[in-house]
Order: structure tokens, then C-alpha cells, then sequence
């Protein structure tokens, strides 16, 4: 990738996006095409089309997805679905017509059964009965990855795809109404500090096991993808190493210093029983993570703006 190279980031301004745009930048990258939600619907066929039209990227890392936790995931199927089908398979296939050298489609743990041996190995796609709470998501990335296959086949396109497993970090979504589980008991366990409540409830039972990897070790992934890796295959990104939903809680309660009880309620899903993916593969390729979940959730919780937070999400 030359360092003038134009590179378009779909979903630049979202927690993974922009973490892929501030490595990028990093590295000494600085032509960018981006467009704003506002700016480029991305499901609207036209106006991708002409977008790709007008600035020819080069390169194109599809970071742009409709996304959720539980809750919102199950509540919200058909757009889930439509809005995901219709955002990645514009821009795939405009990459095509455009001859881009290179596409980076990022999709997401819960493409894999709910019942797969643990840990998830790339080869367990397709192979079973998907998570119902977030079955629709889980169809569109499986599409996604499949038409980049498809395309590879086909037109002989270098589409990659990349399967990174619970994220967070810096631009999180902290909506106590649609948000994964991380940032929720963060704001969860913050708010209750503050207003010195006896205790904090957690959705579930707690014994759900889940890989948490933080965005800026996701976006050096993404880098390395795509100087290193130009298979057909999808690759697994995570960490290898899992927590219960109970340890997760109790290393934020420390983190943020509350003094109360924890309370689960197990009238709430748990989901997936465990998601570890299996990144083997991505460490044979030679990477691997460097940032620990303890250190990761500190640097987060310190550099929020929780007024800020708050604000937006009230509104």
C-alpha cells in the first residue's frame, strides 16, 4: 500500500473505523474518501455508485454496519438484516466495477453456530444452528463474507474478510438500551458510583464465557491484513483468551471503584453460552494481540467523557 494511495473507510466515524483511521494515520497514510452518514446513504445503490464514481479509491476497509447488543438485535430483525445486506453489498460490488486493489470486510463473531466446539474455528461456518437473538446480523456478515468469496471466484477481486470478536474502546456506544454488554456495565457501574446505589444489576446469569478484544488492536489487525494476508478464506481476530459475564463485571467494579453488590437477573438472556475464537490462524500469519482486558477497560474508563455520554444518549 503506498502511502498516496486513496483509502476509503466505510463507517470512519464509528468505534472501529475510526480506530482503522487513526492506525492508517499512524503509519503516515493521508488520502482519504469519506463520507458521513448524512452525507452517503450506503444503502441507496445510486449513491454509492456515484460515489465510487467520483473518487475512485484505491483501497477499501468496510467498517460500516448496523450494529447492536442483545436486546437491540433481537427487537430490530428486519432492519438489522435489510440495512446490513443492502450497506455491504453496495459497496462490494462498486469495489468490483471500480477495480479497487484491495477490500477489508470486517464481520463479527456471531456469524458461527451457537452450539460450535469452542474455540470457533473458521471452518465451524455453516456448520449449525445460528444464536436466534442475533440471527439476522449473523446472516448478512455470513453473506458478506460469501459474496467476497463469490466475487474472488469469479472476478478474481482481492476481497478479504476478517472476524474480529467482542470489541470496545474509544467511541463506544454507551446506550443502556442497544449496547454490548462492556460499555453497558461501564455506564452501569460509573452511574451507580455516583449516585451511591446498594447495587448494580447485570442481564443474565453471569456464566456466559466472552472474548473481548480492545478496537486499536482490532485496527492494527486490519493493517496488517491487508499488507500480509490475500486469501480467500475468512480470518478469525480476537485475543484466544475469554472471561464469565460474572468476571467482566467484577473487573469494572474494580476498575471503577464501586463499593456496592453485584445483582444478575437471569429473566434476561444470556446468549451464546461462550464465543472464543480460535485465531491460530491469524497467529501462524504473524500477529497477535498486545493489549490486556484489564489495561484496556482502565485507559477507557479514564478518558471517557461521561457527561458527554450521557447528554447523547438522553437526547
Amino acid at each position: 500500500m503506498n502511502k498516496d494511495a486513496k483509502i476509503y473507510i466505510a463507517g470512519h466515524r464509528g468505534m472501529v473505523g475510526s480506530a482503522i483511521k487513526r492506525k492508517l494515520e499512524q503509519e503516515g497514510f493521508h488520502n482519504f474518501a469519506l463520507r458521513t452518514s448524512s452525507e452517503l446513504d450506503l444503502r441507496n445503490q445510486n449513491a454509492v455508485a456515484d460515489f465510487f464514481a467520483e473518487e475512485k479509491p484505491d483501497y477499501v476497509i468496510l467498517a460500516a454496519a448496523k450494529v447492536g447488543g442483545i436486546n437491540a438485535n433481537n427487537i430490530y430483525r428486519g432492519e438489522f438484516l435489510y440495512d446490513n445486506l443492502m450497506i455491504q453489498n453496495n459497496i462490494i460490488h462498486q469495489s468490483y466495477l471500480n477495480k479497487v486493489k484491495k477490500l477489508l470486510f470486517l464481520g463479527s463473531s456471531c456469524i458461527y453456530p451457537k452450539m460450535a466446539p469452542q474455540p470457533l474455528k473458521e471452518e465451524y461456518l455453516l456448520t449449525g444452528t445460528l444464536e436466534p437473538t442475533n440471527e439476522p446480523y449473523a446472516i448478512a456478515k455470513i453473506a458478506g463474507i460469501k459474496m467476497c468469496e463469490a466475487y474472488r471466484s469469479q472476478y478474481g477481486c482481492n476481497f478479504i474478510s476478517a472476524m474480529p470478536t467482542n470489541l470496545y474502546g474509544p467511541n463506544d456506544n454507551y446506550d443502556l438500551q442497544n449496547s454490548h454488554v462492556l460499555p453497558a456495565l461501564l455506564r452501569k457501574f460509573h452511574e451507580a458510583k455516583l449516585d451511591n446505589k446498594p447495587f448494580v444489576e447485570v442481564w443474565g446469569s453471569g456464566t456466559p464465557k466472552r472474548e473481548f478484544l480492545h478496537v486499536d488492536d482490532l485496527a492494527d489487525a486490519c493493517y496488517y491484513l491487508m499488507l500480509n494476508y490475500n486469501e480467500s478464506e475468512l480470518v478469525n481476530v480476537g485475543t484466544g483468551v475469554d472471561v464469565t459475564i460474572r468476571e467482566l463485571a467484577e473487573t469494572i467494579k474494580e476498575i471503577t471503584e464501586f463499593k456496592g453488590e453485584l445483582k444478575f437477573d437471569s429473566s434476561k438472556p444470556d446468549g451464546t453460552p461462550r464465543k472464543l475464537m480460535d485465531v491460530s490462524k491469524l497467529e501462524s500469519v504473524g500477529w497477535k494481540y498486545s493489549i490486556s482486558l484489564k489495561d484496556g477497560i482502565e485507559s477507557v474508563y479514564s478518558e471517557l467523557d461521561w457527561s458527554n455520554i450521557i447528554e447523547r444518549t438522553l437526547q
